[in-house]
């Protein structure tokens, strides 16, 4: 996203959720929201569809620390103390203007596309510091001028690039950009390839099999060009997935919910668990399973180069809301015959510890 972006949106407010919340309430409120807007559900509905857009391009931000330590930081200043106007020919241009040369575009110029621009290879979002300085030449406000000495960092060089005032250090690699890609659950699981637009066009990359929601991935040399005849940037996904209705993930492993009848659950069955690839497999319930009981499926989680997962079905005894006259009176006779037996004495025995 451009640094426009975060001036403009309060990703906070996208979200419903305070400026103090926590990570679990972010990424709960995000899957609430992401649950409700996907297309999937809204088939047709522009707006739906670009809340949705709206709505992982914010959790993308809030739930990467370092996104949203920098993000807090220059709305503080946008909204707080420093103020920045335009100048008149000659002098100082606007804050606006400030900003968007950082990211290669003029103010309010250009195509709203969704990236950020970071400095190393490492693809870790600059400080605030290493932000501002490249208003003002590079990489800080190095040099004798900047820091008592010439110590720290910035020792003996005048500004990112020169030695002193001197002659350059060599090319500049071009920045590295950063951009939020939003997967369905499925293509997460499974991989997919995917089409975005990059600084310098089309790119197609493959996303790998088991890709975790904020996961980032490099393409290297799809950044932005060097303006100096460098080696470009790379290219930082950010990877948004959606949850799905069913399925639930644990690392390599699936997860699902397993409804099971009382009979099933207290005289055993073989039933069947849907999968991920849509041919349901099917699993054998020993007599007396208790709700809560994990039923595991080898084999059939997230496939990976590095290993396959399995798929664990929770067991959930389901309580009958209807009864018929001969069901209601089955269920009596247990009780009658379990009348001297008290489930809960153990709980009170160790609740009185």
């Amino acid at each position: 996203m451009a640094s426009q972006d975060w001036i403009e949106k309060d990703f906070y407010a996208t979200l419903g959720v305070a400026k103090d919340a926590d990570e679990a309430t972010i990424k709960k409120a995000y899957r609430k929201l992401a649950r409700k807007l996907h297309p999937d559900q809204n088939a047709g509905d522009a707006k739906a569809e670009e809340r949705f857009k709206d709505v992982g391009e914010a959790y993308a931000v809030l739930s990467d620390p370092e996104q949203r330590q920098q993000y807090d930081q220059i709305r503080a200043m946008t909204h707080g103390g420093a103020r920045f106007t335009a100048g008149a020919p000659g002098g100082a241009g606007g804050f606006e203007d400030l900003f968007s040369g950082m990211f290669g575009g003029g103010a309010g110029g250009g195509p709203n596309v969704r990236f950020t621009t970071s400095g190393g290879r490492g693809g870790a979002q600059p400080d605030l510091e290493d932000l501002l300085g490249g208003l003002f030449g590079g990489g800080g406000f190095g040099g004798g001028a900047g820091r008592a000495g010439g110590q720290g960092r910035y020792a003996g060089q005048g500004f990112d690039g020169f030695d002193g005032f001197g002659a350059t250090r060599g090319p500049r690699r071009g920045q590295d950009i950063e951009a939020t890609v939003t997967l369905g659950f499925r293509q997460a699981v499974t991989g997919d390839t995917v089409h975005l637009t990059g600084p310098t066009g089309p790119v197609t990359t493959k996303i790998p099999a088991g890709v975790k929601d904020g996961q980032k991935i490099r393409l290297r040399g799809k950044g932005a060009p060097s303006e100096s005849g460098g080696e470009p940037g790379d290219l930082i996904l950010h990877v948004t997935v959606t949850p799905h209705p069913v399925f639930g993930r644990d690392g390599l492993n699936l997860t699902v919910d397993l409804p099971v009848t009382f009979a099933e659950a207290a005289l055993g069955a073989t039933v069947s668990v849907p999968t991920l690839t849509g041919k349901p497999v099917r699993v054998k319930v020993a007599p007396g399973t208790p709700s809560g009981r994990v039923l595991r499926v080898r084999g059939r989680g997230v496939e990976t180069a590095k290993g396959t997962g399995d798929l664990l079905a929770t067991v959930q005894v389901v309580v009958p809301q209807r009864l018929t006259d001969a069901a209601r009176a089955a269920l009596e006779a247990l009780a009658a015959d379990e009348v001297d037996v008290d489930p809960r004495a153990d709980l009170m025995a160790r609740a009185a510890e």
